[in-house]
Formats: structure tokens, sequence, C-alpha cells
């Protein structure tokens, strides 16, 4: 055998210094190998080798000089980065190997009283988190984009619609406020997956725990987690947390296709105007101006949707403790939040830099007999059964909407004159589309006094999120920033 590790047969860059000859190739070997799609945690696994070489030489489980010299490795392969590492089934393996080309056998000694069964639980929470806060971040800029398109537009009338049909007259600033409130719900679920994700599998082992005397909290407080999962079984096996980020994010990607698909359409009425830079024209019609990117945050939906289902079927009936399956299972986590965060990403942008047509806004508000709500509450506020006013309006929108209309259909229907509940004067105020909006002032609805009580309340939910975002952020900062520290102090 040669003094020279390099050189060692056992250590060729197969992965055989870690696994053995025994399973060092065959033709399945590619098959098995996550190491591409790895890349992604590269930095997440030297991290977790970090904090968990540190803690067994804090525990006295290797000696100070292993320590040194792994941790040294450590940082060298940390720079040369992923391409620079030797073959192996993934990355946890290729890491290991590398460490023992450059120190030797010692470095076997990373290894100790872990799996890579937590190894790799841990290295997807700890990258997980900060995709999460990617996320969070994203739907914060999309409020807050949501946020200034109502502050700009309280008293900007707009149709609104029910099954796509013109239905009561309502505010731009009251339709951003819907979706506003939406994405709100949506960080809430994002932040939740985050804190659910924040606790650390490290020392679970294989899935039955360890012998030796680590201090699970202590890997957790370096890593930056809240705190461990307590089931060494459940440690080694769970990705429920996958399930909570990857549902909330499709729940986040079908209100982002609800609201890319309402921007279509109001562009296609021409109520907006999307900026050229979140539009395309048509490679043959030069007069077309397409909504590319709208179109594309809306099949976003799909995507995220494939992901949680694909989720969901690969963990659907895993027995307990680890599985090879769960290898296949993080990719879809991944893919969904890429697209998502950028769609939602896109969405802030399109909507930042569209302008909004208010003039033929305003000219469609009243279309379609959209004010007729309006004149059977007023009918109802001055004494006469709702059912009756509705009666009343149904047949005047058959005979055009108008007063005309409407009192003539009262008069087939009463036996008084309409005049004994509102005047002409009166029906035609109620006829008026910004009047209507102004009437409905209760909480929640599009009159701009009561749009102002919400704009309060979403600038305040957004500052409440932001500061957990911040938060978060910092406590991964000072965590990543105490593991060197105490890394350069075992140097």
């Amino acid at each position: 055998m040669s003094d020279n590790p390099s050189n060692d047969a056992s250590l060729d860059r197969t992965g055989a210094a870690v696994r053995g000859d025994r399973f060092s190739g065959g033709p399945a070997r590619e098959f098995l190998s996550s190491l591409a799609a790895d890349e992604r945690i590269f930095e997440a696994d030297i991290a977790v080798d970090r904090a968990h070489v540190v803690m067994l030489a804090e525990q006295g489980i290797i000696e100070q000089s292993a320590a040194s010299e792994i941790l040294t490795a450590l940082e060298a392969i940390a720079l040369n980065g992923h391409d620079s590492l030797p073959d192996g089934e993934d990355v946890h393996e290729a890491i290991e190997s590398a460490v023992i080309e450059q120190v030797g056998p010692v470095g076997g000694k990373m290894h100790t009283a872990r799996s890579r069964n937590d190894e790799v639980a841990t290295c997807l929470r700890y990258r997980l988190r900060e995709d999460l806060l990617d996320s969070v971040s994203a739907t914060l800029a999309l409020r807050a984009a949501l946020e200034d398109v109502a502050h700009e537009h309280t008293d900007t009338v707009m149709p609104g619609f029910t099954h796509l049909q013109p239905a009561q007259p309502t505010t731009v600033a009251h339709w951003a406020l819907s979706y506003e409130r939406a994405i709100a719900r949506d960080t809430e679920r994002l932040l939740a997956a985050y804190d659910r994700t924040n606790c650390s599998p490290l020392g679970g082992a294989a899935f039955a725990g360890t012998p030796f005397p680590i201090d699970r909290e202590r890997t957790a407080e370096l890593l930056g987690f809240a705190g461990v999962v307590e089931n060494s079984m459940d440690a080694a096996s769970a990705r429920d947390f996958l399930l909570d980020s990857t549902a909330a994010l499709a729940g986040l990607a079908t209100h982002l296709s609800g609201l890319a698909e309402d921007l279509i359409v109001f562009a296609n009425k021409g109520y907006v105007d999307l900026s050229n830079e979140y539009a395309s024209t048509s490679s043959i019609m030069p007069q077309k101006k397409n909504p590319d990117t709208l179109e594309l945050v809306r099949a976003t939906a799909g995507t995220a949707s494939a992901g949680l289902d694909g989720l969901l079927t690969t963990l659907k009936g895993l027995p307990r403790a680890y599985n090879i399956d769960l290898q296949r299972a993080s990719g879809h986590a991944w893919s969904t939040i890429d697209a998502v965060t950028e769609a939602t990403d896109v969405a802030a942008g399109a909507l930042t830099s569209a302008t909004w047509n208010e003039s033929a806004l305003a000219d469609a508000a009243g279309d379609g007999f959209t004010t007729a709500t309006a004149v059977a509450d007023k009918l109802a506020m001055c004494g006469l059964p709702f059912r009756t006013a509705h009666e009343i309006l149904a047949d005047a929108a058959q005979h055009g909407g108008d007063v005309d209309a409407i009192e003539a259909a009262a008069a087939d229907v009463l036996d008084e004159p309409l005049e004994t509940y509102l005047t002409r004067d009166e029906l035609h105020a109620l006829l008026d589309p910004v009047h209507s909006v102004e009437s409905r002032d209760s909480r929640g609805g599009p009159a701009p006094s009561a749009v102002g009580e919400q704009l309060d309340t979403t600038a305040d939910a957004l500052d409440t999120d932001r500061e957990a975002l911040d938060r978060r952020r910092s406590g991964l900062e000072q965590a990543h920033e105490t593991l060197t520290e105490v890394v350069h102090s075992h140097v």
C-alpha cells in the first residue's frame, strides 16, 4: 500500500474510499448517482460537515488535530467548488472522498456519529431555508406593488366581473387589494413552512441514533436551526417540510395565475397597457403586443401543481426510515420554488410598470347595467322587499337598464308609483358607477373611505412581515458568522 493516499487504489475517484470496492461501480452507478443534481446543496453540505466536525472535536469524539486537518481540507474543497469533486453516488460521498484524498484515512473520521441519511436531510433543510426566504421576499415585493397601485387608483372606477360578465362597479384599488390580501396569506404560509423546515435532523444518524456522546443542540446552533427534530427515525425520513413548502408555493402560483389572467384580460380590453419590457410582438404580425410574460406567469401554476403532485406521489406509501426514493423527492421542490419565485418577481415587475387607462375603465364601469344592484339595494333601504326590487331591476335589464326602463318595470310590478321610493333624480344618481362605488363603504368594500382603511391594514401587515423576514435572515447570517469563527478557531 502506498504512503501517498492519493495513489491508494482504495481511494480512487469513484467513492470507493467511502463505500468500499463491493459497491464501487457497475452499470447502475450512473442511475444511482445524484451528484450533478446535488450541486444545489454543495455549500449546505460543506456547512453541515463543518458544524459536525466542530461538534465532534468539542465533545472529544475525535482529536483536535484530526478536526483541524478535516476542516482545512473542507476549506479547500469549498474554494474549488462542486465541479472539482471526484465522482460519487452523491455530493456527500464525493466531499468525503475528496477530504480523504487530501488528508488520508483520518478524513474518514468526519463521518463519525452520523449517516448520510441525517446528513442529507440536514442539507436539504439548510438550503431550503434560504430559498423560502427568497420566495417570501418576492411576495413582499409583489404586495408592495399591489399596494402602490391601490394608493394611486383609490378613486379609479372600473367594471367588476363575476363569471367574466359585467357585475358591479368597483375600483382598481379594490381589485389590487383583493390580490394583496391573498398574497399576504401566501407570505404567512411560506413563513410557516420556513419555521417547520428550520429544525435540525443532524444526529439522528441512519435512523436509530448513535452511541457517541454527540451534542445535537450544538450543531443545530452552529447551523442556525431553531431546534432539533426530536425522534431520530423521523429526523432521517421526514420530508413533510418539502410538502409544506411546495404546497405553499403551489397556492402562491394559483394566485399568480389569477392575477396574470386578470391583467391579460384587462390588456385585451384596453383597460391597462403593459410595459414593452413585459410584452413582445408577433414574429409575423407587427401590430401585435402580446402579454407573453404574464402568460408564462399564468402557466407557472402547472409547474407548481406538477411539483406538488410529483412530491406527494414519491412520498406516498414509503415505509418508515430511509428509502432512496427520497433522492428523487427534493427535485420537485427545487423546480417549484425556482419557477414560482421567478414568476412572482415577474408579476411584480409587470404590475409596477403597467399604465392604467382611467378613461377606458370609467367608460366601461357602467356597461352591462352594472349599477342595477345599487338601485335594488336603495329600493330595499327605502322599505321595498329586496326580492321585489330584484324583480323590477331584472326586468329593466331586459329593456335597456335606463331610468325609463326601471320606471316601466316598476309599474308592472308595484301597486304604487316608483316615486314613492325613489325620484327620477335619485335614480339617475344611482346609475352613476362613481356613486355606486362611494355608497359601498362597508368594511372591506370599494368605497375610497373603506379602501383607505384597508390600506392602513395592509401597510401594517407588510411592515410586520418584512420584520419577520429580516429576523429570519439575520438569524441565518449570524449563525454563518459564528460557524466561520468557530471553524477558524479549530484550524
